[in-house]
């Protein structure tokens, strides 16, 4: 397997999981919490979108999807592009309100569509390509994507266990 192949396999696994957390909840659902503190669904799929897309915006580089369409008026919010999730607190979390799955999901899979066709044209020495110097190592393109899906895949996660916890 070669490595566009491999990228595109591994984020292309990403909207079938959101999808499978969210897939026939109503609003109320998405935005209940388990716990008064916690990340609740539409939060959680929301944010994983958010990082893959400014990510891989960055990477591009191109503008991100987040401030390119209207997706932020589907949850809720403006299209600031650095409200990521990063460092939400609990009432910052609460902002997030999608008005439905189809809203997340359509975000997802724009974001999604946007990373297939930049991965599918990567090849091995893409990435040895240094994205960031200010660290030590600095980091690859390599190393940011696995970064990336790892990030997304481990919030898909969450929001599946979220879903289980509130018996949806």
């Amino acid at each position: 397997m070669d490595v566009a192949a491999l990228l595109t396999e591994s984020f292309g696994r990403i909207p079938d999981l959101a999808r499978g957390a969210v897939r026939g909840l109503d609003p109320h659902q998405l935005v209940a919490r388990p716990a008064p503190d916690a990340n609740p669904i539409g939060w959680l799929v929301w944010h994983l979108a958010r990082v893959q897309d400014a990510q891989v915006a960055e990477l591009i580089p191109a503008d991100q999807v987040w401030v390119a369409g209207d997706w932020a008026a589907g949850v809720g919010l403006d299209p600031d592009p650095r409200n990521t999730g990063y460092a939400h607190s609990s009432a910052a979390v609460a902002t997030v309100r999608p008005v439905d799955a189809d809203a997340l999901l359509g975000y997802v899979d724009a974001v999604a569509a946007r990373t297939a066709g930049f991965v599918a044209g990567l090849g091995p020495d893409d990435l040895d390509r240094v994205v960031d110097p200010n660290w030590d190592p600095p980091v690859t393109l390599g190393v940011r994507l696995v970064s990336v899906v790892d990030d997304c895949v481990q919030h898909a996660g969450q929001a599946a266990y979220v879903r289980g916890l509130l018996g949806a």
